[in-house]
């Protein structure tokens, strides 16, 4: 490539990536893309090159460091906000992360299920009472991970309109005092609930993080504030994305749709490949603190990396037939969930509750068909987690 591409772009299709990015696919394993400040970093595109990198130390997930790469303008404003967990490098982000572990373990996951379930039964059983047409975002994708993590951080989801306005704008702006703004109720309504669980506990991971290392001294209250964002945050707008953009391109792929119905035991296989199909996260990021020999070129320290997941996890050396979607490939080390230190603490949650919410709402309503011309559908911006802002339904 003569000139960089511009990173991040909006995608034409709501699950394939930026039409830009084909120059990327074809520059493989590493390239160069230009940010919103004129400023060009070195872009991951190919797979074994990703994971090889993503476990270098080397690389800083620091997001305080001056060299840091900031994609958007609401970025850069909190550059100087330390991020608990995904913005932390080792020690302190291994210190945090074992204290967290525990609650997200297979076998916590597992004892889960029957409570994401009976979520998911409640949301249809509403559904079904109202009628079509819904809006499925609204009535489904957002308030089954929203009423989880609720349930296993001990925060209330009578609050569920205030956190969610406020992750939205965290998220998506549209200016960077939004973003800005909406850390800061978010971060004082954690502030109150942590001063109410303190006279008053309850039984979720918050409330055993406050017995177990707030009292302990050590966790400050800052610390356990900026966790408590990240997790609840994170812990909703990532799987509701999934769930409403998996349903979409679902509906738009109705072979693979069919077999699915057919064959209900293929829905884990499904939803690796649709993780990997969609990565809703597109572009991790981070610094490097000395120089890397990688690939054949040279990334010199201080310099900018993003790990663009969405090319990678379309890499045909790794994936092949990669535009394809496929339930029979094996999908499962795709990095739709990162890899390395900082790979995602709630995969097994978001897999959970995936797996049961596609599954029922197919089940449930088998004539489900979108209730609005595809292409008229609005999805979310290319600066942003990925997934549908409406989706309009009928069955």
């Amino acid at each position: 490539m003569t000139e960089p591409v511009a990173f991040p772009q909006d995608r034409t299709c709501p699950y394939h990536p930026p039409t830009a990015y084909d120059a990327l696919r074809e520059a493989r394993p590493l390239s160069r893309v230009s940010l919103f400040d004129g400023r060009n970093v070195w872009v991951v595109t190919a797979h074994s090159t990703a994971r090889e990198l993503l476990t270098d130390p080397r690389l800083s997930s620091d997001r305080t460091r001056p060299e840091f790469p900031m994609p958007t303008e609401r970025f850069a404003q909190s550059r100087n906000r330390r991020v608990a967990l995904l913005g932390l490098d080792d020690p302190a982000h291994h210190t945090q992360r074992r204290m967290l572990v525990p609650s997200f373990t297979l076998k916590r996951t597992a004892a889960l299920r029957p409570r994401i379930q009976e979520t998911v039964d409640r949301l249809l059983d509403a559904m079904e009472r109202q009628g079509p047409p819904t809006e499925l975002v609204s009535a489904f994708a957002l308030p089954v991970p929203s009423m989880v993590i609720c349930a296993l951080l001990g925060v209330p989801y009578g609050d569920h309109d205030f956190f969610e306005e406020q992750s939205r704008r965290l998220l998506r702006g549209p200016t960077a005092a939004d973003t800005q703004d909406a850390r800061d109720q978010l971060e004082a309504y954690f502030g109150a609930l942590i001063d109410r669980k303190q006279k008053d506990p309850g039984d979720g991971l918050l409330d055993e993080l406050i017995h177990e290392q707030l009292r302990e001294g050590t966790m400050d209250r800052e610390e356990l504030i900026s966790l408590a964002t990240i997790l609840l945050v994170a812990g909703h707008e990532t799987t509701a994305n999934m769930i409403s953009l998996g349903t979409f391109t679902l509906l738009h792929h109705p072979e693979q749709l069919a077999e699915l119905r057919a064959e209900p035991t293929l829905m884990p296989a499904a939803v690796e490949e649709l993780l990997r199909f969609l990565s809703i996260a597109d572009g991790l990021l981070r610094v490097a603190t000395e120089d890397i020999e990688v690939a054949g070129a040279t990334i010199r320290a201080d310099e900018g990396v993003v790990f663009s997941t969405s090319v990678i996890n379309r890499d045909a050396g790794t994936f092949p037939e990669p535009d394809a979607l496929d339930w029979h490939r094996s999908a499962r080390h795709h990095v739709a969930f990162g890899f390395g230190i900082h790979q995602c603490l709630g995969q097994n949650l978001a897999r959970a509750e995936m797996e049961i919410a596609l599954l029922s709402l197919f089940d449930r309503l088998p004539g489900l068909r979108l209730a609005a011309p595809a292409e008229e559908i609005p999805f979310k911006a290319g600066d942003t987690i990925q997934g549908m802002l409406e989706l309009p339904v009928t069955w």
